[in-house]
């Protein structure tokens, strides 16, 4: 039987997908029954609530809020949320804003402003609901008095195309703003808090995810400073930015909220979602499929390109040698790489790990290899990613483009715009970071020694 490999690696990356809708997400964590509100293992009584309030950030943030709508139906006063545009879902009395991502804008920080001031006005009688995934930081910019939101634009921008982490990045945000870093958690204090979160970092530390408005935060100017001169951009972000680190490095701006501050003691965090889970579910639709499947990790982090190389590697030994998986094969991982970008194209790092990885599997027979984004976009394009097999290199060499002239501009989506092997999901409004599905099919002629 002949598979279509890249029509199952769709197949395998949908259910991961479905898996982390986070509208069932949020559904499987909360129910109310009688006046008691079950939010996982923690219960809170309703009846000591005069409101109950939605507000959050996020490009899963409309499916979250909808699933709150359904589960409380009129016991929610209202709410707030802030999604990336397009990602947006049918709601009665939570609103929704739309603003840029991953560039920060002018939408976003009015919408944001808008939060803050909801948030400042509950009370110890209210119950604020915090819906956050990953696109948050982006979605929720509140710059510090001194830095303008072009400032907090270039300083992101900068830190984008470093190549810098997401715990890097985060770092620096949560400084410049007067939300992040647990600085939401404040302004709502005394109210009860509870975060319901749909992770989108490896490892899912929460200080980091969106930029950890309602914990604790561990970080310290003093970190951001080391992240600049790291990635030598301490001479190449805005004077008012820097101005404003080194005053806090001095004492003469304030700290974010630490983990054992008061008043994060009402406060509750649910982790409702993550990479884990997108995965396990991807491997039990390959297993379906007739695939021996490996999962080999949900924390794949680092530099793109070297990812993309490690990855090829797995799929030429288990077609030399058979080795971790006999085919029929299929290696599924999971994470966030980082590009550092230095040509002028259009891409992303699934976009790119896609080029880098054909130019490896180049000639090879039976093998396939999809990289896409949860959330259904990569970069700043329409697509989540690329699908590449043995033949990628050849044809499009045949069509007269050189893959690693694309790779060395950063230009792969243009690349696989070319050929056609664009993965276009649309908005999928959910985001676990990324997943990756690579299939070898068995070949009649391949015999394995050992």
């Amino acid at each position: 039987m002949t598979r279509d490999l890249k029509s199952e690696a769709r197949q395998i990356f949908e259910a991961g997908l479905k898996a982390v809708d986070p509208k069932e997400a949020v559904k499987r964590f909360v129910a109310v029954k009688g006046n008691i509100l079950r939010i996982g293992e923690k219960e809170l009584d309703l009846g000591e609530f005069n409101h109950v309030w939605a507000i959050g950030a996020g490009k899963a943030s409309a499916a979250m809020a909808q699933a709150v709508e359904e589960i409380l139906g009129d016991l929610v006063s209202g709410g707030l949320v802030i999604v990336k545009y397009d990602h947006l879902a049918p709601l009665q009395k939570i609103r929704l804003k739309e603003a840029g991502h991953p560039t920060p804008d002018e939408n976003g920080r009015r919408a944001t402003q808008e939060l803050a001031d909801m948030a400042a006005k509950v009370d110890r009688k209210d119950l604020v609901l915090f819906l956050l995934s990953g696109g948050g930081s982006a979605l929720l910019p509140m710059p510090v008095e001194s830095i303008t939101l072009e400032d907090k634009m270039v300083t992101t921008r900068l830190l984008l195309n470093s190549g810098a982490s997401i715990q890097e990045m985060n770092t620096i945000r949560k400084h410049l703003s007067q939300i992040k870093g647990g600085q939401l958690a404040r302004l709502a204090h005394p109210a009860t808090l509870v975060s319901l979160i749909l992770s989108d970092v490896v490892g899912d530390p929460l200080d980091v995810i969106a930029s950890g408005p309602t914990v604790g935060d561990p970080s310290t100017f003093q970190d951001c400073q080391a992240v600049l001169e790291r990635y030598s951009l301490t001479e190449k972000v805005p004077p008012t930015v820097r101005t404003y680190l080194e005053a806090g490095i001095k004492g003469e701006a304030a700290e974010t909220p630490k983990p054992d501050d008061t008043i994060f003691s009402n406060t509750y965090t649910a982790l409702v979602g993550n990479n884990l889970q997108a995965l396990k579910a991807a491997a039990e639709e390959a297993q379906v499929l007739g695939y021996k499947t490996l999962i080999l990790s949900s924390m794949i982090e680092g530099d793109t390109t070297e990812a993309a190389g490690f990855h090829a590697a797995l799929i030429k030994e288990i077609v030399r040698s058979g080795h971790p998986v006999r085919p029929p094969a299929c290696l599924i991982s999971g994470g966030e790489t980082t590009v550092a970008v230095r040509g002028k194209g259009k891409g992303g790092r699934n976009l790119e790990f896609s080029l880098a990885a054909a130019l490896e599997l180049a000639g090879l027979r039976a093998v396939c290899l999809l990289s896409g984004g949860t959330d259904g976009t990569d970069g700043p394009t329409d697509a989540a990613g690329a699908m590449v097999d043995g033949d990628t290199v050849s044809r499009a060499l045949e069509k007269g483009l050189d893959p690693r002239e694309f790779l060395a501009e950063n230009d792969s989506y243009h690349f696989f715009q070319h050929l056609d092997d664009l993965l276009i999901t649309g908005p999928t409004n959910t985001n676990v970071m990324d997943l990756r599905v690579m299939l070898v099919s068995a070949h009649p002629k391949t015999k394995f020694l050992g």
